[in-house]
């Protein structure tokens, strides 16, 4: 199984679960091209989206930039994070080096910086992958609200136990 399929997999069966109210609210905020005030950086931003993209790359479906996965981020760190927890990010962000992940994915203390960053980072960047529109509608095929409400549906009477149909 290839890395794509496996997070599809994995995002299919735990999409819903991981649809809170924080990720509606992100994502409306996002749309709504709002720039948090004490948001990230744009060189931040520019870091997320390269190992976003590293860790969800572009193929047959969209990439985590394509989705505007940073956008999510800024907006989960700026708005959710306590000041300590946003500066501690902040800190190890600028700390991270997108060309040595490879390096970060295999080193065993997950949390020394940068690694606790990039950690925290990743589950944002998945989390906000999988939550968005796009991924949920194209590529997982998910509807939010399954059906509709059609009011001039026929009835169907209700078959007892026993009784001819």
């Amino acid at each position: 199984m290839q890395r794509r399929e496996a997070l599809r997999a994995i995002g299919a069966s735990t999409a819903l679960a991981l649809f809170p109210h924080e990720a509606i609210t992100a994502w409306k905020r996002v749309a709504a091209g709002l720039r948090p005030a004490n948001g990230l950086t744009d060189a931040q931003l520019a870091k997320v989206a390269a190992i976003g993209d590293a860790i969800l790359p572009r193929t047959d479906s969209p990439s985590a930039s394509d989705v505007r996965v940073q956008d999510f981020v800024n907006v989960i760190v700026s708005e959710n994070y306590t000041d300590a927890e946003r500066d501690a990010f902040s800190s190890g962000l600028d700390q991270l080096d997108p060309a040595a992940i490879a390096q970060i994915e295999s080193a065993a203390d997950h949390r020394a910086e940068p690694q606790r960053t990039y950690w925290r980072l990743k589950g944002l960047i998945v989390h906000g992958y999988f939550t968005s529109e796009r991924v949920m509608k194209d590529v997982l095929k998910l509807e939010i609200e399954p059906g509709k409400f059609d009011g001039a549906a026929p009835l169907r009477r209700a078959v007892q136990a026993g009784s001819p149909r």
